[in-house]
């Protein structure tokens, strides 16, 4: 089970650099999204996956009676989610008052900042 969800996490991580490398914003934006879930699922899956009882101790008992699920990656896991989406709200934020105000998301036509008077740089290579 372990080695599909670490070819998943692999493919999860393909995608977002590919979207990551696009021009477009909203292709950035889902790439953007698609490498915070691969990086969660990377840590889910390396906190090994078992069907183990939670980590509470009984009653009256000073230790864990048997094998318990490890809470460490799910604790992480649930504070990269809310980081993630933080950072993908902002993100959505900041691309689309870039986009009211060029009226555009090719990154090539945003050349706002640079100077008129000197040669544009290439465009490709």
């Amino acid at each position: 089970m372990e080695a599909w969800f670490a070819l998943l996490v692999g493919i999860f991580f393909t995608v977002a650099v590919y979207l990551l490398l696009s021009k477009f914003i909203i292709r950035v934006l889902l790439g953007v999204a698609i490498l915070g879930n691969a990086v969660n699922l990377l840590i889910f899956t390396a906190g090994r996956l078992t069907r183990d009882v939670p980590p509470v101790i009984a009653g009256g008992a000073d230790t864990l009676v048997g094998p318990a699920a490890n809470a460490l990656p799910q604790a992480l896991i649930l504070t990269a989610i809310v980081i993630s989406f933080s950072f993908f709200a902002f993100l959505l934020v900041l691309s689309w008052r870039a986009y009211d105000d060029l009226q555009t998301d090719n990154t090539d036509e945003m050349r706002v900042a640079e100077p008129v008077s000197e040669p544009a740089p290439p465009l490709g290579y």
